[in-house]
């Protein structure tokens, strides 16, 4: 679950986090009277959005404009900022093409940058160890970094027996070049942004860019946090933190079915059980020269009517030009994804070509119930048929 800036910085803040004062708002009359708050006179009014790129953004009424973080100076600029912002949609290389409208600003007081670093936890896969990542490089993307520029990325993987240690800091300090109370600082930032990122059970928490002040201070020029969806039980205060107007509405209705649902950019919806049958079907769709358009598991257990659900769902993406049903039965029996998809594919009137391949448990029962519904079902013998299938009847189609 990803939330907002001014919710990761309170959050931040909470545990010590060196952050900027600011103050969210949700019109234009709020974020003058939140600039009036600080001490000024220059204040930085940011878009609130679920996408990293504001600054480099365009609104899509503006695009000739300024972006989605504006540094000002005066009470009028403030309001025009806002303006400007709220209600708009900000276009950035990760909102894609649609964008994201605004509905909220953050008014923050300006800051004396000096220099500007990167920082981040996140969970290594390789190692298995929460990894503090650092770079010279801040305000840039990490992944730009590490492609163009590996060197000036640093890794610190965290013994989950020992945690961390003063000389993590001091280590990553030297690293950045950070001198005399700097080093200090930026030790008890790291410490502090490692108990939040423990404590809170997060995915992620990533400071770009992470700023050495004029004074000599380590502050969170901006900060992104992501929490372990499998953790959030545990965190029913977090939970109210989410905004659904960020989210895919389809993920969303996934979630009320228990079904795990990633929108993607491709054109072949996939609904399979098992994430490893997921991945691999994805991939030979790719390999037969088209792409998916979506991640779906419905998982061991699903019933009829989480399978009608999921159908319902793919077919919700105007995207969507084919579907491709691979089940292996084990747990999940044949015949329920038979009835499930028989059932969807009539009450949403199916309009697109559908394969679907079956295996395992009362599979003949569930082929049995699709060849009586008289549904346009093109049925398929093994993985490479089913995909071979879906991608010629699309072609055909189109």
């Amino acid at each position: 679950m990803n939330i907002h800036e001014y919710q990761a910085k309170e959050l931040l803040k909470r545990y010590g986090v060196a952050v900027p004062d600011g103050f969210v708002a949700w019109t234009a009359e709020e974020a003058v009277q939140a600039a009036g708050k600080l001490p000024g006179p220059v204040f930085v009014v940011k878009s609130q959005i679920h996408a990293g790129g504001r600054g480099a953004g365009r609104f899509a009424d503006d695009p000739g404009g300024k972006g989605g973080v504006r540094v000002v100076t005066s009470l009028d600029d403030v309001r025009a900022a806002a303006d400007a912002m709220i209600g708009h949609t900000l276009i950035t290389k990760q909102t894609g093409p649609a964008g994201r409208v605004v509905r909220r600003v953050y008014v923050e007081a300006g800051c004396d940058i000096a220099r500007e670093l990167y920082l981040s936890l996140l969970v290594d896969r390789v190692t298995g160890r929460v990894t503090i990542i650092a770079s010279t490089e801040g305000g840039m993307e990490i992944e730009t970094v590490a492609a163009e520029q590996p060197e000036k990325i640093q890794r610190v993987a965290i013994d989950p027996a020992s945690g961390l240690s003063g000389f993590h800091g001091r280590r990553l300090a030297a690293g950045l070049g950070l001198t005399g109370k700097q080093v200090g600082a930026f030790g008890k930032f790291v410490a502090a942004m490692y108990k939040a990122f423990l404590e809170l059970d997060c995915a992620i928490v990533e400071i770009n860019p992470l700023v050495v002040t004029g004074a000599g201070e380590v502050i969170a020029l901006d900060a992104k946090v992501s929490f372990d969806d499998n953790a959030l039980f545990r965190h029913a205060d977090l939970e109210k933190l989410r905004d659904e107007a960020e989210e895919d509405p389809k993920e969303l209705e996934a979630a009320k079915y228990s079904l795990n649902y990633v929108a993607l950019d491709g054109n072949i919806g996939c609904m399979v059980n098992g994430a490893g049958l997921a991945m691999a079907t994805m991939d030979i769709i790719k390999l037969y020269g088209m792409a998916p358009a979506n991640f779906l598991d419905v998982g061991g257990g699903a019933t009829k009517e989480r399978v009608a659900a999921a159908f319902k769902i793919i077919l919700s993406d105007p995207n969507v030009e084919g579907i491709l049903v691979n089940i292996f039965g084990g747990i999940m029996r044949c015949d329920v994804i038979a009835e499930g998809v028989v059932e969807a594919a009539r009450e949403v009137k199916l309009s697109v070509p559908l394969v679907v391949r079956l295996e395992g448990t009362n599979v003949a029962q569930g082929r049995e119930i699709m060849a009586r519904s008289n549904m346009p079902i093109i049925p398929a013998d093994n993985l490479a048929d089913a995909a071979h299938k879906i991608v010629t009847a699309v072609r055909e189609a189109a």
